[in-house]
């Protein structure tokens, strides 16, 4: 396999990599989205002691911030499909940047595809995760708040809801490794060091962040209210 192709592919590859090895390094160190998982217990919890549009709210700003990203990710397909029609004068335009590497057609065309393939991917989760929020919403509207809700019942709307965090959380990664498919018009090579450097600010923000620990002093104050209460 030519180098060319590993560079290639590489982003691609470590994107569905870190997707397969984050969930099993959280079962030793939870990571930022498994602390704020417990977050949203507590919200389902609090909501089912309310009747107040507030959460409808709070529901309402996520599906925004969803949908603008998945509206983001057809805009970047549209325009990879406008490139493949311009690939002569794209051709040109990589020989006269004079970056001491020969372009083929087929590399450049195989290299776009895969750009293609993880705006895709990132649409394809944005718009699962938009739809597991109004699931979400759907779930959280239809609680009976006339008597108390089961444990059960709130286990289950909690984790609709984590289920779109995560699909969200994975077209986010879609498009931090897309960066690195970019790279790789200036270097063979760089695409390789943009994705080592994507995964290393990755894991840092989900397991070793300022955000990481205050999520976990927030989720122990929470734990330890509670305790007191059932004291």
């Amino acid at each position: 396999m030519s180098t060319t192709l590993i560079s290639t592919l590489f982003p691609l590859i470590c994107y569905f990599a870190y997707n397969i090895v984050v969930p099993l390094v959280e079962r030793m160190r939870p990571s930022l989205s498994a602390i704020m998982n417990m977050q949203r217990r507590r919200w389902v919890a609090n909501a089912a002691l309310r009747e107040s549009p507030f959460d409808a709210i709070l529901s309402g700003n996520i599906m925004g911030s969803v949908s603008f990203l998945a509206s983001t990710a057809v805009l970047l397909i549209l325009a990879v499909f406008a490139v493949f029609g311009q690939v002569p004068a794209l051709m040109t335009t990589l020989n006269s940047l004079s970056l001491d590497r020969v372009y083929t057609t087929l590399d450049v065309q195989l290299h776009l595809v895969v750009m293609l393939t993880m705006f895709v991917l990132a649409f394809f989760a944005f718009t699962l995760s938009l739809r597991q929020f109004n699931h979400f919403c759907i779930m959280l509207g239809a609680l009976d708040h006339s008597s108390p809700i089961s444990e059960p019942e709130i286990e289950a709307i909690t984790a609709m809801n984590a289920l779109g965090a995560r699909n969200f959380n994975s077209g986010v990664r879609a498009y931090y490794f897309s960066v690195a498919t970019v790279a790789w018009f200036a270097s063979e090579w760089l695409p390789i060091v943009a994705c080592l450097v994507t995964i290393l600010i990755l894991a840092h923000r989900e397991f070793f962040s300022s955000a990481h620990r205050t999520a976990a002093s927030a989720a122990i104050i929470a734990a330890r209210r509670q305790q007191e209460k059932r004291g």
